[in-house]
């Protein structure tokens, strides 16, 4: 493929929901290496699910043909859980493979199950693992099988596989005796915003708030932050922004632990979410699993006191610029947790070099280049 060096490229993208979007780490990836490579000169495509947002039809996007410089194409789907996924992925791989496309990018695991078409037809395969998804609670079954046997197509087709932490780079290379190439995440230096919707709208102040960013699915750990945050003595609110994907019972069981100083803003984007990200006190990530904790990224961007668990995806991202508790521990949580509400002046040291480390080490231009380098290597 050292034919393809220097040249413009025919890309295409796929196995997120769709973009423009935020239902996931992943759609914001996509759209950020989308919107760079098409900027860059190369022909850049995506192939977005039809059907509609997780968050409701207010938020289905119009029937974009382009965006951002690249072309959006929808592919079939059944919007079914477990479904949506699968036949999405399948027909974008058939579109991919037998379209004029030089590289075909696909991201996440479930997916990769189909990577053997685009490979069958002498595509050029890249695939992302955004993180380990079979782990994740609310898949069991065929769909855990399924995204299993999508990790071990990876494996077997795709020329590159793409991690997002060490952690996982280590997995694969212990399991498989596959090499993979470390491409983390990016993170873009933000606008500051001025309390004003999130007045309206919840009656949150600068300050006045923890802030946690992200699906409400068991792996994220909000059963563990709400029991915690029961005992927290404080006047600040605990708000929580998004929305279930495939779990309500999960999002009935979180509900009935949030006391009256718990806000659920929903699905949450534009202006409110840089609102919330720009005049949090701190912002909370008590996850179980992570790929690469996009949201910890955004926060410390924003100059953000985070805490996080102690798993390898958010330590590696942190370092020693946040504070850590120990995963699922409840009491630990706790203590840290009350610990900065009691103490302005430790939340003011790091949030005073947050985002001069988190953009000084994450850049999405630098992710770009890395990427482009292995479509054509």
């Amino acid at each position: 493929m050292s034919d393809m060096k220097g040249r413009k490229l025919n890309i295409v993208l796929l196995g997120h929901k769709r973009v423009p979007s935020r239902e996931g780490g992943i759609e914001v990836v996509v759209e950020e290496l989308a919107t760079r490579m098409a900027a860059q000169g190369h022909n850049v495509t995506v192939l977005n699910r039809s059907g509609h947002h997780i968050a409701g039809v207010e938020f289905d996007t119009a029937n974009l043909k382009e965006y951002n410089g690249f072309k959006i194409k929808k592919v079939p789907t059944i919007n079914r859980k477990g479904l949506a996924a699968a036949t999405s992925s399948f027909f974008g791989c058939v579109q991919a493979a037998f379209g004029n496309y030089d590289v075909v990018h696909i991201h996440a695991e479930g997916p990769a199950f189909f990577s053997w078409i685009p490979k069958m037809m002498h595509k050029k395969v890249i695939v992302t693992v955004h993180g380990l998804d079979w782990k994740r609670d609310k898949w069991s079954g065929f769909a855990s099988w399924y995204i299993k046997k999508g990790e071990e197509q990876a494996v077997k087709h795709a020329d590159h596989i793409i991690v997002l932490s060490r952690n996982v780079q280590k997995y694969f290379k212990e399991k498989y005796g596959r090499n993979t190439v470390f491409i983390p995440n990016g993170v873009n230096r933000p606008e500051i915003f001025e309390v004003n919707e999130i007045r309206k709208k919840w009656g949150l102040d600068k300050g006045s708030f923890i802030l946690y960013v992200g699906r409400i699915v068991p792996e994220k750990g909000l059963d563990i932050l709400l029991k915690a945050w029961k005992e927290i003595e404080t006047d600040k609110k605990l708000v929580i922004a998004g929305s279930s994907s495939d779990t309500d019972e999960f999002f009935k069981k979180v509900k009935g632990l949030a006391d009256d100083r718990v806000v659920f803003t929903g699905f949450t984007t534009g202006r409110p979410l840089k609102e919330l990200y720009s005049n949090a006190y701190l912002y909370c990530l008590p996850s179980n699993l992570e790929g690469m904790p996009l949201t910890v990224l955004e926060a410390m961007s924003y100059g953000n006191c985070v805490l996080t668990s102690d798993i390898e995806e958010c330590t590696e991202v942190v370092e020693d610029n946040g504070v850590t508790f120990k995963k699922g521990d409840i009491d630990d949580l706790r203590n840290k947790l009350q610990k900065l509400l009691d103490s302005p002046d430790i939340v003011e040291g790091y949030r005073k070099d947050a985002q001069d480390f988190i953009c000084g080490k994450y850049s999405w231009d630098d992710v770009v280049s890395r990427t482009l380098e292995k479509y054509t290597h």
